[in-house]
Parts: C-alpha cells; structure tokens; sequence
C-alpha cells in the first residue's frame, strides 16, 4: 500500500514537472518573431548597396576671370575720394576709388608736358648730329673726287716729263755723237793745220765747231737730269698729295663718327624719353581704380580719406554677378583611382535640408547631381588631390541661391555590392570596389 502511493506520488511530481517545461504560449510567440528578424537580416544583408566616397567641398568656378577679384593699387599714392559702398554693384569700366601721388618725382602738374618739350628738344639735337653726319659724308664724297683728278693730273705730268726725258736722253745722246765727231775732225784738222794742208781761218772754224758741239752736250745733259728731277718731283707731289688726302678724309671721318655717335646717343635718350613719357601718360590713368568686371563689392581693406596705399596692396574685393557653378573639393590620395572624368556624384549643399541615404542614393531626397569635370594630377600643400565637379545637365539645376563658397557635401558614387559584402570590407578596411564607369555610348557599343 504505501509502495503504490509512492507511485502514484512519483507519477504526479513527474507530469507536473512535464507541465513546467512546456513553455508557455506568448514565449512562442517571441521566438517566432526573433527568427523573423533574424531571417529578415539575413535577407538584407543581401540587398544591393551603392559603394561612395565622400568629400567635403565648397562652391567654385572652373573660369579664374569668374572667381572674386583682388582689386590692388598699381602705384603707391593716397586714397582722394570714394565712388563705391561695400555691397554695391558695379558695372565693368565704374569708378571705385580715386588716388593721387605721394612721390615727389611725379607731383609736377605739367610733368607730361615738361617731358614732351624735351624728347622734342632732343629729336632736334640728334637731327642736327644726323645732318651733320650727311655734310661730312658729302665732303668726303668731294676730297675722293678731287683727289683722284689730282692724281690723275699728276700721273699725266708723270707721263709727259717720262717722255720728256726719253727725248732729252735721245738728245743728250746725240749730242754726245756730234761731240765726238766734232772732238776727232778738230783732231784731224789740227794735223793738217800743221802740216801746213789747212789755213788757220779752217782750223779756227773747227775748233768753233768743237766749242758747240760741247756746249750743246752740255746743255742737253742738264736739260735731261733737270727733266729727271721734275719726274722725280712729280712723283714726291703724287705720294704726297694721296697722303694729304687721305688725312683730311681721314679727320673728316673721324668727324662724321662723332656726329653718328652722337646722334646714336641722342636716339637712346629719345627712346628712354619716349618711355618716360608714355610711363608718365599711363600713370595718370593709375590714379582711379576702374571695376574690371561686373560684380559685387565686397571687403574693402581701406577706409576714409588720406589713408596712403602701397603699390600692389590689395584695396578691396568684387565678386562676379553670373558664374559658372562648379564644386571644389579634395580627395584623398587613397581614393584618388577611384574617381574618374565623368564620374556621377550626389551633391548636398549647406542650408539645403536633405535625407541622405549613402548606400541607396534612390530613395535619398534634397540631394542634387553632378558629373567630374576636372581632376589635378598634382597633389596639393595639404596632401590631396583637387577635383572639379559641374552640374548634370540630365537631372534637376541646382539651387539658385547657393552663392560663391557655399560648403557642401560631395558622395561619389561607386560600384554596386551586396551589404553583407561592405560591412565585411569596412571591417577589414578594404577599399571600394575599383572600376571604370562607361559611359552611355560605350555601353551600347560594348552591348
């Protein structure tokens, strides 16, 4: 009996422990919804994710002329008179400022015209030196020509006194013949004369005979030595005459060399007056800053009447009214491969509100679209690359009011992976998939 009741007592202590285990119906339920988060995860982590690289940037312009402008002072001077406010816009060719001169080399009033009286002082001066030079030209145009008559003149007496002492030698020799033959017949005539053949009246003649045939010898060889001399003489004249004329051209010359220098030196200040006056003449225009372009006036560095300038000091700013919008913004080194020209990119600008979805760039909403433009190959100071992104022209225009230097937020969109595959690439600190993106016309061809 009490072995039954044992029995009885182990089978109710075991259904009850039985019930105990049975879980209840609400923890079921909690299951079944955690395997259906579990399961729903699992399934996510295969849905396609949008790999992106992001960068902060600011807006630019790809056009340095549409950037805003330094308006600097070109010469140092003292600010006269203001045309223009800050915040006012100015048209290309406006007045800004109006500054006068400090220095007391340019304080002359008729400086300009002071100059010019001397540059024309001057083209006289070396006007004279060059008609001075064509009178020494003329001149020694004249002593060449009268030289060469001179010496024509002279050759020609040359000529006439060799021909003159070729016939004195013809003379002198016959001369000389009759001389001998007068010398040998008075000889024999004084035979005669005493042999008593001959008179004396006959032999007086012939010694007369002798007497002029002598004086004739003489007399013709003292006309040929006399006409050698003058060829001589003749001949002294012309080297002479060449020599005087070869000096006097000679200082002519060296005369007409000091006129070309002169005149050459006269030219070189002319052309460093010329310089002055044109300097001069250009600087006049300094003295009022002119806008060089449509804009807006802002950040004047300078302030009230009398303040002085220093050349090329930087007066104020003026920022373009119309610009070609495009985005600045630095790339890491690291994910420099990855972006190329043409490249789609998301675009959020700074007081613009939007909902960004990195990874699904579909459902994100007040972002805005654009394509790289440009992209350096050099690195900067700051050890990234620059990139230049333009607005997409097939999506919708940018806003209106984003102004020059508005920051933003650049996502550039990369290949498309699974999401179980990035976080195990964040996790491993992989880089995003590389890849060169077609273009439109490449992926038809390539179809």
């Amino acid at each position: 009996m009490f072995l039954e009741k044992n029995s009885e007592s182990l089978r109710f202590s075991q259904f009850k422990s039985f019930k105990a285990t049975k879980a209840p119906a609400h923890h079921t339920s909690k299951i079944k919804w955690m395997a259906a988060i579990v399961c729903l995860l699992i399934a996510a982590l295969f849905l396609p994710w949008t790999q992106n690289v992001r960068s902060r940037g600011n807006v630019s312009t790809l056009d340095p002329k549409q950037r805003p402008q330094q308006i600097n002072s070109l010469i140092p001077g003292r600010i006269l008179k203001w045309h223009i406010q800050n915040g006012a816009m100015v048209n290309k060719g406006d007045t800004l400022l109006q500054i006068s001169e400090t220095k007391d080399e340019y304080l002359d009033p008729e400086l300009v015209q002071r100059t010019s009286e001397q540059l024309n002082a001057k083209n006289s001066a070396t006007a004279f030196y060059k008609n001075k030079v064509s009178t020494a030209e003329l001149q020694i145009k004249a002593m060449e020509q009268s030289l060469q008559l001179k010496i024509a003149q002279l050759k020609n007496k040359i000529k006439q006194y060799t021909l003159q002492i070729q016939s004195d030698s013809i003379a002198m020799t016959a001369a000389a013949g009759q001389f001998n033959i007068a010398n040998v017949q008075l000889k024999r005539q004084q035979e005669l004369y005493q042999q008593g053949l001959k008179s004396l009246v006959e032999y007086e003649q012939r010694q007369q005979y002798y007497q002029d045939a002598i004086a004739k010898k003489i007399s013709t060889e003292n006309k040929f030595y006399t006409s050698k001399n003058e060829l001589i003489n003749l001949r002294l004249d012309l080297s002479g005459t060449s020599q005087d004329y070869v000096e006097k051209i000679s200082k002519i010359s060296g005369e007409r060399f000091n006129s070309l220098s002169e005149a050459a030196t006269g030219d070189g200040e002319v052309s460093k007056l010329r310089n002055q006056l044109f300097n001069y003449q250009a600087r006049k225009n300094f003295y009022y800053i002119i806008a060089p372009q449509d804009g807006q006036v802002l950040q004047s560095d300078k302030a009230g009447i009398g303040e002085t300038v220093k050349d090329g000091e930087k007066l104020l700013t003026i920022v373009p009214k119309q610009i070609q919008k495009a985005i600045e913004i630095e790339v890491d080194p690291n994910d420099m491969p990855l972006i190329n020209k043409g490249q789609l990119v998301r675009i959020q600008f700074d007081g613009f509100p939007a909902i960004i979805f990195s990874g699904w760039p579909e459902a994100s909403y007040g972002l805005f679209s654009g394509r790289v433009a440009a992209i350096d190959n050099t690195i900067d100071i700051s050890g990234k690359f620059k990139v230049w992104v333009l607005p997409d022209e097939t999506d919708k225009k940018w806003p209106v009011n984003v102004r020059f230097g508005t920051g933003c937020q650049v996502i550039a969109l990369l290949n498309n992976v699974s999401i179980w595959y990035e976080l195990w690439r964040q996790l491993n600190g992989f880089p995003p998939n590389f890849y060169n993106p077609l273009s439109k016309g490449d992926a038809i061809k390539k179809k």
